[in-house]
């Protein structure tokens, strides 16, 4: 729990990216950061598409409270989406919404993310949300679900296994035809709202997965956990499920591990610190 919570302020905390950007942690923060430069970005996905992964691109930063740069976050994330589209990778964005307002205000949100919404759509690239510690859960979802009923479909949101709504959150998703990436979740979270132990959340990972891969719209599991992923390889085979219908998700330090897994389409993580 420690650990999580740490981690979970470092990811949020200018100085810890600066000690990690500037110093030589540098060379160990590489494994995960590709660079702090869209260009790094760029190279890292191209690396990742020359073996044939899909990559998708996170702007690492922290929620933002006033909009001049929440806008800023928003340029940023479109100096991806350009570089993308220049150099025609195969690639897609992931976004943060308290980066980008969403804490701001839900209009607020809507309105700074629809620039990088419209030229996504344009270019057919596809726009994932993040998710966020549970307080942000339905303050993410609402909003979704708004621009989705305005024919924003090029965009999909992350569910974590271990929040007890999740079940309900897939379904609803499925109901939309929206596209989810799965994953256990990070944060440190009460007993009311989220499973505590591990054997709860992975077996919460395994239903959650089995309803999207059976129901869903190109499902994205996350995980690195070589026991989930040899379960859901056999019931993806017992099921008849079409590779091609879902994919796994990897950060970028993990390649050699998921060539080696041999289990279907892959998509690397590189984020530009």
């Amino acid at each position: 729990m420690m650990l999580r919570n740490t981690l979970i302020f470092l990811s949020e905390s200018k100085a810890a990216k600066a000690v990690v950007t500037k110093t030589p942690l540098r060379r160990m923060s590489a494994r995960f950061v590709p660079g702090e430069k869209v260009d790094d970005f760029l190279r890292a996905a191209g690396e990742a598409n020359s073996i044939e992964l899909s990559v998708t691109g996170n702007y690492l930063g922290e929620a933002e409270h006033d909009e001049r740069t929440a806008r800023d976050a928003v340029a940023a994330y479109l100096k991806i989406l350009d570089g993308i589209i220049e150099r025609n990778l195969d690639g897609n964005i992931s976004v943060k919404p308290t980066q980008v307002g969403l804490e701001i205000g839900k209009e607020f949100y809507k309105e700074n993310l629809r620039e990088l919404m419209d030229r996504a759509k344009e270019a057919e690239i596809f726009i994932r949300w993040d998710m966020e510690s549970s307080d942000w859960t339905q303050a993410t979802l609402d909003p979704f679900e708004d621009l989705w009923a305005e024919g924003y479909h090029n965009m999909g949101t992350v569910l974590q296994s271990y929040l007890r709504r999740t079940m309900d959150d897939a379904t609803r998703m499925n109901e939309l035809g929206a596209r989810v990436r799965l994953c256990k979740g990070a944060y440190a979270e009460p007993e009311k709202v989220a499973f505590q132990e591990k054997e709860e959340v992975d077996q919460s990972f395994l239903d959650v997965a089995k309803l999207l891969l059976t129901g869903g719209n190109y499902p994205a599991l996350a995980t690195h956990d070589d026991v989930i992923i040899d379960l859901l390889k056999i019931f993806i085979s017992q099921e008849g499920i079409d590779p091609e219908s879902f994919e796994f998700n990897f950060l970028s330090q993990l390649i050699g591990f998921l060539q080696e897994m041999q289990i279907g389409p892959y998509r690397k993580h590189p984020q530009k610190g």
